[in-house]
Parts: structure tokens; sequence; C-alpha cells
């Protein structure tokens, strides 16, 4: 027998009521572990936000360009800087800076 909407609707109704309780007691339940575990290892709400997170490791590239009359170099990489531009544009060669 096919239900009807008022069927489907009762439904509906039940299940968010079922939703809405499911996330109270998840919600309640993250909390108490959360507070657990900051008993556990001696932790308070500003030891959370005083710690500043650490920054992914990022590496030097080494220069494959210099510039001898300034000492300026590039590594290759993103756009030229202007001193390389203007140096090709006078007539110069990449491969003339080449380290």
């Amino acid at each position: 027998m096919a239900a009807t909407l008022k069927d489907l609707l009762a439904q509906r109704a039940a299940l968010d009521e079922q939703i809405a309780q499911t996330k109270e007691r998840e919600h309640a339940d993250a909390i108490a572990k959360v507070k657990s575990l900051m008993s556990e290892y001696g932790l308070t709400a500003a030891d959370l936000s005083s710690r500043p997170a650490k920054a992914g490791k990022t590496s030097k590239v080494a220069a494959k360009y210099r510039n001898q009359a300034t000492g300026e170099t590039w590594s290759g990489r993103g756009l030229q800087p202007k001193w390389l531009k203007a140096a090709i544009a006078n007539g110069a060669k990449l491969e003339d800076f080449h380290v």
C-alpha cells in the first residue's frame, strides 16, 4: 500500500526529531571527550589558542642567474626580475647571467 503525503510528512517530522536529538547527543559527547583530553594533558582553553601553527618547511631555491654588477640573483622561478629583463632588452643573453 502506498504511503500518503500525510504519512510521509509525519515520517519526515519523526526523522527530523531523531536527527536533532542525535546531533545534540554527539555534540555533548564530543565536548566531554575534549574536556577529558584537556584534563588528561593539563591543557586550558588558552593553550588551544596560544600555540601558533608551525609553518610548513620551505627551502630556498639556489640562484641560477646572477647580476655580476650588483650581486642580485634569480632562481629561474617565477617572473624574471627587472634587472634581468632590462639587461636582455639591452642585448644581453640569459646565458650571460648563469651561475
